[in-house]
């Protein structure tokens, strides 16, 4: 690849990770696109490569795989790849009750949504901070800011995307790296309907347009904004959030989540 930055997506098939390797490509950085989907990924490359003549590592692996992260950073390193953005998007979440919701999902849930974001922060952080240079987006959610009954983990995760992001940022200070945590609220993507969840009282709320939010997460993480909420209303609730009752934020959460 030619020597220009590069930054590297996980779940870049679709919805806003495929927002953010269009607005990269813009923005004349090559990319290591990251999902299951190799089909996918090509067509996103390819779309990118005649638009901006971008140039694509693609990488079709399934992030809920525990040896997965591994496996990005030994293609990376093979193909002499330094990377200088990583954006932490790949996630999923489970509609339904908790004690109801199947075991398995739950557990690749947390894998993808904590352990994978851990992990591939981990192994790509020491270069960038040995360079004095780079940044970390974490996508995360308005979901972080609450718990979630119906959606139970995976408003657990995303609390912890917020927390781990806003210590590492803190931690960073002078190296500089950056991380920035981008916490959307609802999204027009395939979020909801991979989550079973396509009839919420929160979508008829309305929904944010994916490509707005990335927007959002990229003018973020260049300004080196530890935490970006997409959407003035969604600023609004996670502001009310903390000064509310936990109980009666809880009632409200459960409310917004039943159909």
């Amino acid at each position: 690849m030619p020597d220009r930055k590069t930054a590297l997506i996980t779940g870049a098939s679709f919805g806003i990770g495929m927002e953010f390797a269009r607005i990269f490509a813009r923005e004349g950085y090559s990319l290591v696109l990251v999902a299951r989907s190799a089909d996918k990924l090509r067509q996103v490359a390819s779309e990118l490569e005649k638009a901006y003549g971008t140039l694509s590592l693609i990488l079709a692996t399934d992030l809920t795989d525990p040896g997965a992260s591994a496996y990005v950073l030994d293609q990376t390193t093979r193909a002499g790849i330094r990377v200088d953005v990583l954006v932490n998007n790949a996630g999923f979440g489970q509609y339904g009750l908790f004690a109801e919701n199947d075991l398995e999902e739950c557990l690749r849930q947390i894998q993808l949504n904590v352990t994978t974001l851990t992990h591939l922060t981990r192994l790509y952080l020491p270069a960038m901070i040995e360079r004095k240079n780079g940044g970390i987006l974490n996508v995360a959610s308005t979901a972080a800011f609450q718990p979630g009954p119906l959606m139970a983990v995976y408003f657990a995760t995303k609390a912890y995307v917020l927390h781990l992001s806003e210590a590492l940022s803190n931690e960073l200070k002078g190296t500089g790296v950056t991380v920035t945590c981008l916490c959307p609220g609802a999204t027009a993507t395939e979020f909801h309907k991979r989550a079973k969840a396509t009839g919420q009282r929160l979508l008829r709320m309305g929904s944010m347009d994916a490509r707005t939010v990335a927007e959002d997460g990229y003018r973020a993480l260049m300004a080196g904004k530890p935490v970006v909420i997409s959407g003035f209303k969604n600023w609004l609730v996670a502001q009310s959030v903390r000064v509310s009752p936990r109980s009666l934020v809880t009632a409200i959460a459960r409310k917004i989540q039943e159909p």
